[in-house]
């Protein structure tokens, strides 16, 4: 038996959510879960480089999420058929990750310029990406678009928690002072 790889579906520039017939693929819904699709990727490279374990485990328990809540941008509030895939304790999850995490690290008395580690780099990226998604998932969340605020609130959070991940990540790897952006 051989296995087809590809649908051909989307050959026309339009895919499916879930609840509803077709969309433009660059509507903002596919936008926001694609965006957020990249972050999870982009973790999957912080996994295979990050020199700390505990950085390790948050970005695999961060992706599980994340697909949580790209089913969640993917279904339509008026034909949604049960709860949302992302529970609202997931906020708190991350702001006890957030405050644990940052008692190992200082905070930077400037901004940083990304770039002194290879993991802290790629969590830097994420970070990016997670911002990306947030301002897509704002937009979609005003608009009325999305059943709960939980979506935006969690990308708001985990962009904290790539931060301090990516500082951790840093002095794993051996950065004893960060490059900050004011050339100090």
């Amino acid at each position: 038996m051989t296995i087809k790889w590809y649908t051909g579906t989307g050959d026309d520039g339009y895919t499916g959510v879930l609840g509803r017939e077709r969309v433009p693929k660059y509507a903002d819904r596919p936008a926001a879960y694609g965006t957020v699709d990249e972050a999870s990727a982009v973790l999957g490279m912080v996994r295979i480089q990050a020199k700390d374990k505990q950085v390790r485990q948050l970005a695999l328990a961060i992706q599980r999420d994340l697909y949580k809540l790209m089913a969640d941008l993917a279904t339509l509030p008026e034909t949604a058929t049960r709860p949302p895939w992302l529970s609202e304790d997931r906020l708190s999850w991350l702001e006890q990750k957030t405050e644990a995490l940052g008692k190992r690290v200082e905070m930077p008395p400037a901004f940083i310029i990304p770039g002194d580690s290879i993991g802290g780099a790629w969590l830097d990226i994420a970070r990016t990406v997670v911002r990306r998604a947030e301002r897509i998932v704002a937009k979609l969340t005003h608009d009325g678009e999305v059943r709960t605020a939980t979506p935006l609130r969690y990308l708001n959070r985990l962009s904290s928690l790539l931060f301090v991940m990516a500082r951790v990540e840093d002095r794993v790897e051996g950065v004893e002072q960060f490059t900050l952006a004011t050339g100090e």
